[in-house]
């Protein structure tokens, strides 16, 4: 036994001893004891939250709930991540990843939440916005996709859209995952650097560090104006990728009110 196991408590050796603590203490040539035991302590919370996921969909589903769950940040903040851990589990006819591109011609002459009001949940149903209508509170200005009347527009009305959406029996959570501007750099860098992962960047993205203090200019306005008692924002801060998806589904359970048997 080396001078780092005798550190270990009893808790951490039952864990390593699982058949998930065997399975990270194997998968690599290099044993890290505690790398090894960080990601098995990770992957054992995680599915214990996804179990109550699955419960907290069946009540969502057995009682004709309606969801709605933002997910905003910066580029490579890890949206889609957190995401794909929330919904690993969980009954896909029952929820639906929205995640929409530049709108058509036509969509652009509707009232800007149309396009977004054409997906939302039926009863029995989860919808995740891997960025939503808050693309025209930050995105879109800050980049030049709007005019600054159709900001200062959507500004104007985006607390009553909401307000209508809650009071419409619809469950909101808004997510904004927060990484430094470090952290964003070395995650472009490690996404172009990857041939599975290069499709990701995309002309946004590479003039997103160059445009970090505008964006920082119409997200803390984004805060100011849109956070309400109705429909708060949620910060997580994401440098570290697990704990954010951790903390993002513990605040899933803790604010849906679902109930269950046992």
């Amino acid at each position: 036994m080396n001078t780092a196991e005798k550190t270990l408590t009893k808790e951490d050796l039952d864990i390593l001893n699982s058949k998930i603590g065997k399975y990270f203490l194997l998968k690599s040539k290099h044993t890290d004891v505690w790398k090894a035991l960080h990601e098995a302590r990770y992957e054992l919370i995680l599915r214990h939250l996804q179990e109550e996921l699955i419960k907290l969909q069946h009540w969502v589903i057995e009682n004709g709930e309606k969801v709605v769950i933002l997910f905003e940040g910066r580029d490579a903040a890890g949206k889609g991540g957190a995401i794909r851990r929330i919904t690993k589990h969980i009954n896909p006819r029952h929820y639906r990843i929205i995640a929409l591109d530049k709108p058509t011609e036509d969509e652009s002459r509707q009232w800007f939440f149309q396009r977004y009001i054409n997906h939302l949940p039926k009863p029995g149903e989860i919808v995740f916005f891997d960025r939503s209508w808050y693309n025209r509170a930050v995105v879109e200005p800050v980049n030049g996709f709007c005019t600054e009347l159709e900001y200062e527009r959507f500004m104007s009305q985006v607390n009553d859209f909401e307000r209508m959406l809650i009071e419409s029996n619809t469950h909101l959570i808004k997510f904004y995952f927060s990484i430094t501007k470090e952290e964003q750099a070395r995650r472009f860098d490690d996404i172009k650097s990857n041939p599975l992962k290069r499709w990701k960047m995309t002309p946004v993205d590479e003039k997103a560090q160059h445009l970090w203090d505008k964006y920082t200019v119409y997200k803390q306005r984004m805060f100011k104006e849109t956070s309400t008692d109705l429909a708060p924002w949620i910060r997580i801060e994401a440098d570290e990728k697990t704990s954010a998806r951790l903390k993002a589904i513990e605040h899933v359970l803790k604010t849906i009110p679902y109930k269950t048997e046992d």
